[in-house]
């Protein structure tokens, strides 16, 4: 996956989070993180961001820099984050230890103790997009590390860099990888002896979507997507015998057999980024919503249950998702630009998370708060026809919307319509393609309900989360439905209207049957 376009370090979900402190008994926890990227073109404030991030307890943030606004306005959630010293400013900072103390006065202590900095990423994935600045790598590490020191920080801030999973050679089986020794004795072997000695951890960037599509069908889609495989899907690595059931262990323990060939086996490791790509160009047929969920929520849950992986079972490996927006913006290709969970023109979620015992991780975001309304400006003909599927054949509660009635005012075709769209598209539990009715509805975060008329979601809110059997929806997706959406909605449709008909002749036949049991009397 091509480089974030500046090139930082420092993780929104919709429901994930990320710590990281100065000791490593807080890397016992583990957490979900969520990555933080600004190419987006349609801007939410910060503020709208940082309040985005608290609904979905969202506890971690990793920054592609050291965004000046963005840290103002984290300043007093606790909300842990870090920074990033971008490539376009490594060279500076590697070759001056006063460049590297004024980079900390200007981009840490300006911040701190109101906002929660725990952690600088030096540079991003350098070795693989920025080679000519890897030798200053190490000593921009130390300098700021010393910047640190003199503040009595370095037990508080960590410091790592984040690496692209291709300086991983010969990487499956796993256990038989190691690093591209290009870089093993300049960079590598000092690189680790710095984390080592300062408590930090190794920082990998898992992109599995890649992986995927690049193995040209080899690698299964349920094991790159961490769905359960049948027996003989299972993957055994015939050095270890250790079996593997998805790519993302596959990844990492490739990476530990590549750290314990250069005797750092003790080092932890983080992942800097791992997510899934809603959508793509023609040859990204993988790159779907649904696929994207399914990634998402299944790595949530792998992280969470410190399930580990085979070299190390019960490992925690905290985990950053990529990431929190969409960014139309990024320089790349069309897979690239949509990663986010969230639009960041709307704030809405992209799509829907599936998620189970995960607290209250993103089990909170705007699901909670969802609505069905009539689009402004909508043709009033195509709002008439909707409005009487919706009462008719959707049988949508159009009581309140009568003569007389609560709901009845104002009355106008726009404000009855969203009434029973909204009843619609509860009484289908929010479902994709259910707030559509042929493009004269949309999902909307502010209540509709006015005075005496409570809207259906209101209630439906307040009791639930939109959650069935046994899983918490925690993101919704795109509004902007796609034609799969409206054959969802199209089915949704058809199903009410068989039951309608199956509906009158249960009804006829319970006529005929009692008559005829009368003409025997």
């Amino acid at each position: 996956m091509p480089p974030h376009p500046n090139s930082v370090c420092i993780s929104a979900a919709p429901s994930l989070l990320l710590l990281i402190c100065a000791s490593l008994t807080a890397l016992s926890e583990g957490f979900v993180g969520i990555n933080y990227g600004t190419q987006f073109s349609a801007s939410p404030s910060a503020a709208q961001v940082v309040d985005l991030l608290r609904r979905q307890s969202i506890t971690n943030v990793r920054l592609y820099d050291a965004n000046a606004t963005i840290l103002k306005a984290l300043a007093n959630t606790g909300i842990q984050v870090m920074v990033t010293v971008p490539n376009t400013q490594l060279l500076s900072v590697g070759e001056s230890n006063a460049t590297a103390a004024n980079w900390v006065k200007t981009n840490v202590l300006a911040y701190l103790p109101a906002t929660n900095i725990t952690a600088i990423c030096v540079g991003t994935e350098v070795l693989t997009t920025d080679p000519n600045a890897a030798l200053v790598l190490v000593p921009a590490m130390k300098f700021l590390r010393t910047a640190l020191l003199a503040s009595n920080l370095s037990s508080n801030i960590k410091i790592s860099t984040t690496h692209d999973p291709s300086i991983i050679l010969d990487s499956f089986p796993p256990s038989q990888a190691y690093f591209n020794k290009t870089w093993t004795s300049p960079v590598l072997l000092p690189l680790l002896d710095f984390i080592s000695s300062t408590g930090s951890f190794f920082m990998l960037n898992v992109y599995c979507y890649d992986i995927y599509k690049n193995s040209n069908g080899i690698i299964l889609l349920d094991y790159a997507l961490l769905n359960p495989i049948t027996p003989g899907n299972v993957v055994t690595d015939s050095n270890t015998l250790y079996q593997y059931r998805n790519l993302f262990d596959a990844v990492l323990d490739a990476c530990f057999f590549a750290l314990a060939q250069l005797n750092h086996s003790s080092i932890p490791i983080v992942v800097s980024e791992a997510g899934w790509p809603s959508n793509g160009d023609s040859s990204d047929k993988e790159a779907t919503s649904e696929n994207a969920s399914i990634f998402v929520s299944n790595l949530v849950a792998h992280i969470l249950n410190n399930t580990g992986t085979p070299k190390r079972p019960r490992t925690t490996i905290s985990t950053y998702i990529l990431e929190l927006f969409n960014e139309d913006l990024k320089i790349g290709s069309a897979a690239a630009r949509n990663y986010g969970l969230f639009n960041a023109s709307t704030l809405l979620p992209v799509y829907l998370l599936r998620l189970s015992n995960s607290g209250p991780l993103l089990a909170n975001d705007t699901t909670t708060q969802l609505y069905c309304v009539a689009k402004v400006g909508a043709d009033p003909d195509a709002l008439q026809i909707a409005l009487d599927w919706a009462c008719g054949i959707g049988r949508s509660n159009c009581s309140e919307i009568q003569p007389g009635q609560l709901c009845y005012e104002p009355d106008t075709v726009e404000a009855h319509a969203s009434f029973a769209f909204d009843s619609y598209y509860q009484n289908n539990n929010r479902v994709v393609g259910s707030c559509d009715f042929n493009g004269v509805a949309t999902v909307s975060t502010t209540n509709p309900s006015n005075g005496v008329c409570i809207f259906p979601g209101s209630s439906a809110n307040s009791t639930s989360n939109t959650r069935t059997n046994g899983t918490a929806n925690s993101t919704m997706p795109n509004s902007n439905l796609t034609n799969s959406n409206d054959t969802s909605s199209s089915s949704i449709h058809h199903q009410n209207a068989t039951l309608s008909l199956l509906h009158i002749l249960f009804t006829l036949f319970s006529l005929l049957f009692v008559m005829a049991l009368s003409s025997q009397f």
